[in-house]
């Protein structure tokens, strides 16, 4: 992942003001380390940090036209490159970059090419002939984008809120699948799925369509200059991922270059669920298996920083950021840049123990919509984040455009938990995958229960953090939790730990309000919570919430002990976070 930030109509443009965007970027060198660039022209500033993973030699950024009329800065990778310049067959390119291509499909097709880009990105692009502008943020927001205001008038666009906070006087996060355009004014939504007006759909389940396109999204996302490999938790979507790549790795280009045995990397607890798991799935696809302990205390030590570099005071979140952040670690240490990941397939298929409540299938779907269109606040962040602060990139299969449209264009009765028909959560892509002449994986690996990755990593590791908020964190301090912070307000201890951290470091009150809130169960949105009246008195994001479902389910005392915090803080469910993302867009 590569850190941008472009700032537009400055009112300044001395060279004290240009010393001040390259210190601001800098913020972002985390992001990419390999190179920065800057283009300035007259009040307008477009500047980057380099990850380099396609074409490193030659890629360095901002990217430009022919006569560099036309400036782009991008954090991202477009995918179907190689498809698009067949279609800009009268344009030269200076790189052999995958993102060049889109300097020149505006100046073909104007503001309306982004829908033709396949891949995850954020970018801006400067049109210096009349000092237009344009940015755009990919399909569901797997790449962070931030978009803010200044005093003087100046539009502000930036990877990361660190880079940005202090000089905007009010900035939100960039929603996905928009486009910000000067010249017609405001935000405008470019990504129109038919999932996304929630409408039932009634296609029946074609498990062979299903796996061809995830095949697909994983093959295309080979797509690299450097090493890489597949992070392994051990359950059914990250091992998918690697079984799959593992499986075509030789037919790539890049197994020219980095060999044909794919590496995997996992992390926990000694003992931990996904370690046991990871390494089975490993030893059964043969990959080079890489696995990382941590201990509780090294996990909290972390704590501050996963805080600044996720940007996120979201409990969740944080639980599963920080053994991500220290994984990440390890792995940039070993010389690889590039790792796939298991993100989205709970959310388009639900796959989380709450979803056994479900009620109808109208419910499980509009839930599934809900949670899509809030990845960008949750998993999307955490995967893209946690890595980035090592220089580390994440790219996703499950959340490819076209999979996407597949997966959620079915009939959502065939994802309905069904224990009498044989059928646990995520049914539709374990039977997708169920072949028994070439199987892609272990039958009971196939199976196996849904586990949060804060769960998975070793169960202790949540209790560890329950207990050191515990001890930071008092009685009569929750009890006015609401008072202090009055906007998203902690239920929990640990919630008001987290809390204070982040407003450390991001004080101001366009920063809080880029954190979603509400109660949540098992990972569930505030709607799914009214599904069983129980879930109100253990509102906790863990899997072991969902009582009734999860093998190790929360004990009786330990949802007395939640019911107990959450009655002492609750003072009625925060707003919707996409309630006030929407409503930010209506204003800009």
């Amino acid at each position: 992942m590569c850190g941008i930030l472009a700032v537009l109509g400055c009112s300044d443009n001395s060279l004290a003001k240009r010393s001040r965007i390259i210190e601001l970027s800098r913020r972002l060198q985390h992001r990419g380390p390999d190179w920065s660039g800057i283009h300035c022209h007259e009040d307008c500033y477009l500047s980057h940090q380099r990850l380099a993973i396609v074409d490193p030699a030659s890629g360095d950024q901002p990217l430009y036209n022919e006569d560099k009329s036309i400036v782009v800065t991008i954090n991202g990778e477009i995918y179907n490159h190689e498809e698009l310049k067949t279609k800009l067959t009268s344009h030269q390119f200076r790189t052999a970059s995958d993102c060049e291509v889109i300097a020149h499909l505006y100046e073909d097709y104007g503001e309306d090419f982004v829908d033709m880009l396949d891949g995850m990105f954020s970018f801006v692009l400067l049109d210096t002939r009349d000092k237009s502008f344009i940015a755009a943020r990919d399909a569901i927001g797997i790449t962070p984008l931030y978009m803010g205001w200044g005093l003087d008038g100046s539009v502000w666009f930036a990877s990361e809120m660190k880079a940005l906070s202090d000089d905007c006087e009010r900035f939100i996060s960039f929603p996905p699948g928009h486009i910000y355009s000067s010249k017609k004014g405001g935000l405008h939504r470019w990504y129109n799925p038919l999932w996304y007006s929630e409408c039932i759909p009634t296609t029946t389940y074609d498990p062979m369509a299903l796996r061809q396109a995830f095949e697909q999204a994983v093959l295309k996302r080979l797509m690299a200059d450097v090493p890489f490999g597949v992070l392994l938790s051990g359950g059914l979507d990250s091992s998918l991922v690697a079984s799959v790549a593992s499986r075509y790795l030789n037919e790539s280009k890049v197994a020219k270059q980095w060999g044909s045995q794919l590496h995997t990397f996992c992390i926990g607890l000694k003992g931990s669920p996904d370690l046991k798991a990871a390494r089975e799935v490993a030893n059964y696809l043969g990959t080079f298996h890489h696995e990382f302990h941590f201990t509780v205390q090294e996990g909290i030590d972390a704590l501050e920083e996963v805080i600044y570099h996720v940007e996120t005071y979201d409990v969740t979140t944080i639980r599963a950021s920080t053994p991500m952040f220290l994984m990440s670690r390890k792995i940039k240490s070993l010389g690889v840049k590039m790792v796939l990941s298991g993100e989205g397939s709970d959310e388009i298929f639900g796959g989380y123990l709450y979803f056994h409540k479900a009620p109808n299938k109208e419910e499980l779907h509009l839930e599934t919509c809900r949670k899509i269109k809030a990845l960008h606040l949750y998993d999307c962040l955490r995967a893209n984040k946690a890595t980035s602060a090592w220089g580390l990139e994440a790219r996703v299969p499950f959340l490819d455009k076209k999979f996407i449209s597949i997966a959620m264009n079915i009939d959502p009765e065939w994802k309905m938990i069904r224990p009498d028909l044989g059928r646990i959560e995520k049914w539709v892509l374990r039977n997708a995958f169920d072949d028994n002449e070439r199987p892609y994986l272990p039958k009971h690996i196939l199976y196996r229960q849904k586990e949060q990755f804060s769960d998975g990593v070793g169960y202790s590791w949540i209790d560890g953090l329950k207990a050191h908020a515990n001890q930071h964190v008092s009685d009569a301090m929750l009890k006015n939790a609401s008072f202090v912070y009055p906007e998203n307000a902690p239920l929990t201890k640990e919630a008001y730990y987290y809390r204070t951290i982040f407003e450390k470091f991001f004080p101001k009150n366009a920063a809080r309000s880029t954190v979603p809130g509400g109660p949540s169960v098992a990972c569930s949105s505030a709607k799914a919570v009214e599904w069983d009246a129980a879930w109100s008195k253990c509102l906790d994001p863990s899997g072991r919430a969902a009582v009734g479902v999860h093998a190790e389910a929360y004990e009786s005392s330990t949802r007395e002990v939640l019911a107990h915090e959450n009655a002492s803080s609750f003072n009625g469910f925060p707003e919707n976070p996409l309630g006030k993302e929407e409503a930010a867009i209506a204003a800009v």
